[in-house]
């Protein structure tokens, strides 16, 4: 019988995926607007073109640590109750789009005064990320989260976390992105503790994101 008292906190996961879904919904949008003619500087399209770069590469390094650090080792655990291959078919179809995508941002970018068709080809490959993603993650929420609850250990689970903490994105780009997508209760959540220093970097580091954030979104 399992003794355990505490199950592993999913908050970071959550919030993760939110970020993703968050930014492939809102691109898709800002593309199609270009394309309908809204204004596209050479400015706003190399900040959009590294914007979509960095989420991309959110991205593939999420699935990346569930392929090599959290699948297996849930597979581990649950033995016959393991049925993620499907998880990890999704994340392999998933590259092939995101290779679209990083194409169509830089074809945004090296095109002349009008964008518009660029841009429409650009959030055609956009809208298939995010509908791929959509479908993965309520998918992934579903079946995986809660076998992370029952089988994985606090520890197992915070060493998940510290392998996705290494070589993610800055966390210029990330923390303004987290507290949009957290609520009151889940931001104190993730400030409690060592992660006080969250707090106290936020100020420091959301004017410049908000900059860009504006030049990307409008």
């Amino acid at each position: 019988m399992s003794t355990r008292t505490e199950t592993p906190d999913l908050l970071g996961i959550r919030m993760a995926h939110r970020m993703m879904r968050r930014d492939a919904r809102r691109l898709t949008e800002v593309a199609e607007r270009i394309a309908a003619g809204e204004t596209c500087s050479s400015d706003r399209a190399t900040a959009l073109a590294r914007w979509i770069g960095m989420v991309c590469d959110e991205v593939h390094h999420h699935h990346t640590v569930e392929d090599e650090a959290l699948l297996p080792l849930l597979t581990a655990r649950a033995g016959a109750d393991a049925d993620l291959a499907g998880l990890g078919d999704d994340h392999a179809a998933l590259d092939p789009l995101l290779d679209d995508v990083r194409a169509g941002a830089a074809a945004l970018r090296a095109a002349g005064t009008d964008r518009r068709a660029a841009a429409a080809g650009l959030g055609r490959a956009l809208a298939r990320v995010r509908d791929e993603l959509d479908e993965h993650i309520e998918d992934e929420e579903r079946s995986m989260f809660p076998m992370i609850e029952r089988y994985l250990t606090v520890g197992e689970w915070d060493g998940v976390e510290k392998r996705a903490r290494d070589g993610g994105m800055p966390m210029s780009f990330m923390l303004p992105r987290a507290v949009d997508v957290l609520d009151e209760a889940e931001f104190a959540r993730l400030t409690r503790g060592p992660g006080i220093m969250l707090r106290l970097l936020l100020p420091l580091v959301r004017p410049g994101y908000r900059r860009r954030e504006l030049l990307v979104f409008g």
